[in-house]
């Protein structure tokens, strides 16, 4: 009896270390980010573009210390994205606002990304203002199989004249092994009012949605981001009734695209850009329905949040609490952008 005793609870101590080994699943863990660089322009007149404009371009004194500070504060928040969780910079990160590919170069080169050794995908815009997107990624963790510009075409309803604009970027590639296609997007702005500029956005959401529907008819489940400064909340028309992205995941179905960051702003309140007293959430990254299936054997998308630590937002007066912009009237703040930036987890189960 006293051997039967000692056999039952030894097997019952293995069955219980047993199914507890099963339960401790381990994973692997990446951080996709997107930042609005806020006018990241070098410091030389290009007579092709609209630069001279630009605020870096209008400061007279000391333009080269201040360009390397910006860009060394660009830096630093990209080092920063994900760290806490993943214990590394983002592996692929979108951006915009950018001149060209030498100020991302620089970005990339300096002291405190150097290490990650990030690779660049970048097209010239026709944009009027001399600004573009672009991606980032680590090298040793993405590669790139394929990488073309979009052009939106677009034009001004009084004149007829074409209103030139940012390309939207789309980048194919591995994420150790796992094909994965990122769509980068910096869609028409709000100036001379949200309804009037309306029109613009719904456009540029239409090609995001061609880009997209282009993809699924070659395979209705590859892995799909599309990221950007989208200049529209997560409930305007562009999103809502073009790309038609859901709030919920059971609501998405096998060409459909799920948005986080809806229940961010509908339901948090929250923003990553602030004008007049009033928050927007213009920057926001979207997944198709392969990135959000339960099995884990490839990556999936974990969560989503703003990276809007304490250092990024201004500390007193008017504009207290409104992200730190790098430029404002009286010339460069010491300051990183006028947006938060935003952030997805992927994971993947690895035992």
């Amino acid at each position: 009896m006293k051997n039967f005793k000692l056999w039952l609870f030894v097997a019952l101590i293995s069955a219980f270390i047993s199914v507890n080994a099963q339960e401790e699943k381990k994973y692997k863990i990446h951080t996709v980010a997107f930042y609005n660089l806020e006018n990241l322009f070098d410091t030389v007149n290009d007579t092709e573009k609209n630069d001279e404009a630009s605020p870096m371009m209008e400061i007279k004194a000391g333009r080269e210390a201040v360009y390397k500070k910006k860009v060394h504060n660009m830096a630093r928040v990209i080092a920063d994205i994900g760290t806490e969780t993943t214990g590394n910079s983002p592996v692929i990160i979108g951006i915009c606002e950018v001149e060209n590919v030498d100020v991302v170069e620089d970005v990339a080169n300096d002291s405190l990304l150097l290490v990650k050794d990030y690779g660049i995908v970048h097209f010239e815009s026709p944009d009027r203002r001399g600004i573009d997107v672009g991606l980032m990624y680590q090298k040793r963790l993405f590669q790139p199989i394929s990488k073309s510009a979009h052009t939106l075409r677009i034009y001004d309803n009084n004149t007829k004249k074409r209103i030139y604009t940012r390309d939207q970027l789309l980048v194919s590639g591995k994420l150790e092994g796992d094909l994965i296609h990122i769509i980068v997007s910096h869609w028409p702005s709000r100036s001379g009012g949200e309804a009037k500029s309306r029109p613009k956005r719904v456009a540029a959401a239409k090609l995001n949605k061609r880009i997209i529907d282009s993809l699924q008819a070659l395979n209705p489940y590859a892995k799909i981001i599309t990221m950007g400064d989208l200049n529209d909340d997560p409930t305007n028309a562009s999103i809502k009734d073009v790309l038609k992205a859901k709030r919920k995941k059971k609501d998405v179905k096998i060409k459909g695209i799920y948005n986080p960051f809806i229940n961010m702003f509908k339901k948090q309140g929250l923003g990553t850009t602030a004008y007049r007293d009033a928050w927007s959430l213009f920057d926001q990254i979207m997944v198709t329905k392969p990135l959000i299936e339960t099995d884990f054997s490839s990556f999936r998308y974990y969560k989503a949040g703003i990276y809007n630590k304490n250092y990024l937002t201004n500390k007193k007066g008017r504009y207290k609490g409104y992200p730190f912009r790098s430029f404002a009237e009286g010339g460069f703040t010491d300051g990183f952008s006028d947006h938060f930036p935003v952030y997805i987890y992927l994971i993947k189960e690895t035992n």
